[in-house]
C-alpha cells in the first residue's frame, strides 16, 4: 500500500500538480494513488518519491 494520497493532502498538492513535478500523466497517477495500478515501476515511484521530496519508503505504509 502507497501513502502517495496522505503525502499530497500533508503538502497541500494535487494529482495535477503532482503530475506536472512528474512528468507522469495524471490519470497515470490516479491509477497508482487508487491502487488500480498494483505494480507501478520502480522509475514512477523514483518520480513521484523526488517531487514529494520524500525516500521511496516513506511511500510505503506501515
Amino acid at each position: 500500500m502507497l501513502r502517495i494520497k496522505e503525502l499530497l493532502e500533508e503538502q497541500n498538492l494535487s494529482i495535477y500538480q503532482l503530475s506536472k513535478l512528474t512528468g507522469l500523466y495524471d490519470s497515470t497517477l490516479n491509477n497508482i494513488v487508487n491502487n488500480s495500478e498494483a505494480n507501478p515501476t520502480f522509475k514512477k515511484l523514483c518520480k513521484i518519491a523526488d517531487a514529494l521530496e520524500v525516500s521511496l519508503d516513506d511511500l510505503r505504509k506501515e
